[in-house]
């Protein structure tokens, strides 16, 4: 992949969605997980997907203030446009005893979205330089692994066979491949796209963390150990991704 910075991306993209299929080694020890495990695992998603989101906002400050709101304000808004236009802006992901069918198809689209919204970050980080996303991508990655485990949760509570649990975290992350080289390569032809993306990747990942993994992780353990796992996480991807 040497001098073939989409390869790169691809590659990079393409192993931080795979990490989710890792979310199924707790059921490899114990039927059902804890739901203080779950809470954790939420909080630990949130914590890196906060330290990506810093760590995006330093990078992009540098190429223009005002893209870099313009573009977090269109990530705010689409997120919650679209959670309300798919009717999922205030699902559950509590609920592992709901067998409605409705709300298996909603907790698929949920997490299809998030994948959606890790591509544009991983694109565009990128594009700020190939080191700095590369860290991102595993940050992201790492952030797959709990996040699919909660995924995984909810599929097997509905009687879902865990290799078609493990199939489905994985698939709904194969859209993040694709955003991230369409971003990579239009930001590329592009420049002025780059702190647009930035701030939209940031408004995006903020609007995810706040408004849907902490309010789950508290329901699901308690408000200290959940403060700790968040900061704990984010400030590990912030001292390891730098600021590219």
């Amino acid at each position: 992949m040497v001098g073939d910075p989409v390869g790169t991306v691809l590659f990079w993209s393409s192993l931080a969605a795979l990490a989710a299929a890792a979310g199924a080694l707790p059921f490899a020890f114990q039927r059902e997980v804890p739901r203080w495990l779950l809470g954790w695992s939420n909080a630990l998603a949130a914590g890196l997907m906060l330290g990506v989101a810093y760590s995006l906002m330093g990078a992009g400050l540098g190429n223009g203030v005002f893209e870099m709101g313009g573009g977090a304000l269109l990530g705010l808004l689409f997120v919650r446009l679209t959670h309300i236009g798919t009717g999922t802006e205030n699902l559950d992901l509590n609920r592992l005893d709901d067998v409605d069918p409705a709300y298996g198809y909603q907790v698929v689209l949920v997490n299809t979205l998030h994948g959606t919204y890790e591509g544009v970050a991983i694109g565009a980080a990128m594009l700020v330089s190939l080191p700095f996303g590369i860290s991102m991508a595993v940050a992201l990655g790492v952030h797959n692994i709990p996040e699919a485990m909660v995924f995984i949760a909810i599929l097997r509570s509905r009687g879902v066979r865990m290799a078609h649990a493990v199939g489905l975290a994985v698939g709904t992350q194969a859209n993040q491949v694709l955003v991230a080289v369409v971003v990579f390569s239009l930001a590329g032809v592009f420049p002025g796209v780059l702190p647009w993306a930035l701030g939209f990747a940031v408004g995006a990942l903020l609007y995810l963390l706040l408004a849907e993994l902490l309010p789950e992780s508290y329901e699901q353990a308690g408000h200290t150990s959940i403060a700790l796992v968040t900061l704990l996480a984010m400030g590990i991807v912030v001292a390891l991704g730098g600021q590219g």
